[in-house]
């Protein structure tokens, strides 16, 4: 079902530089929606139209930030079939949640969970570094895909992805830096693909059983698809202190404007 509402050309203009915006940070660091959801509510659409057409227009953007990083997936291909398949199952569930639950229900949490898995970003070179030196005292070894734990971890992300998606990329980076030895850039172009697979398959749903506004979806999809060829480009650039950083403040932003909405 397709929302009706006619936008001006300074509205169209505000959703198109929101997608732009939203792509960029999408493919660095993820917390895109944060930029564009508080436009289309601004814009007049209803907060669940909002979020499906969000959800719908960010698609191209987030298959571009993905794209964009496609040299930090290779010898990833296991470990992306593994969490992709949660990925999926996760955004399938939240986008169901969605329609199910009152608009508000997982907002509440937003603000801590993105406040915990700040937390854990910043200590995360402290814990792995215990992490790792206990497992030497032990003789054991890391789980190359980070066991069952992160499985579930980044499955149940995912469900909060399909529903809101606001956080969702700290929420991924915060769990695979805990539990992967790899660097910041290798974990942020799994993020990239992981959100790419929720909000897809969160946007077939919608495009079936949703209101969703066509104008809206369009200028984010091309907007958010140029926003992550530029993200892309800028982030892989950053060293591993810098995109950690980023991450911080990017979502102790998110957090206040969160907790202030």
């Amino acid at each position: 079902m397709i929302a009706n509402m006619h936008m001006s050309l300074g509205e169209m203009i505000a959703v198109f530089s929101a997608g732009l915006g939203a792509g960029a940070i999408n493919a660095v660091v993820g917390s895109g929606t944060l930029l564009t959801f508080p436009v289309l509510l601004a814009v007049g659409l209803p907060p669940v139209t909002a979020t499906v057409s969000n959800a719908m227009g960010l698609i191209p953007g987030a298959i571009s930030g993905a794209i964009g990083y496609r040299r930090e997936l290779r010898g990833q291909r296991t470990r992306l079939l593994k969490f992709g398949a949660g990925a999926l199952v996760g955004g399938l569930t939240g986008a169901a949640l969605l329609l199910a639950l009152p608009a508000s229900a997982f907002e509440r949490i937003v603000s801590v969970l993105v406040g915990l898995a700040l937390i854990l970003v910043v200590f995360q070179p402290r814990i792995s570094r215990k992490l790792r030196e206990r497992r030497e005292r032990d003789g054991s070894t890391a789980h190359p895909d980070g066991g069952p734990v992160l499985s579930v971890g980044l499955a149940l992300a995912s469900v909060y992805g399909g529903y809101f998606a606001a956080g969702q990329g700290i929420i991924y980076m915060s769990l695979m830096g805990m539990t992967l030895d790899e660097s910041m850039q290798r974990l942020n172009a799994v993020k990239n693909v992981l959100a790419a697979l929720v909000n897809s398959v969160a946007a077939l749903f919608f495009l079936f059983l949703a209101d969703f506004h066509w104008t809206t979806v369009a200028l984010l999809a091309v907007s958010s698809a140029i926003g992550g060829q530029l993200g892309a480009k800028v982030g892989r650039r950053l060293s591993q202190t810098v995109l950690r950083t980023l991450i911080v403040l990017v979502g102790s932003v998110a957090i206040v404007q969160l907790v202030l909405r």
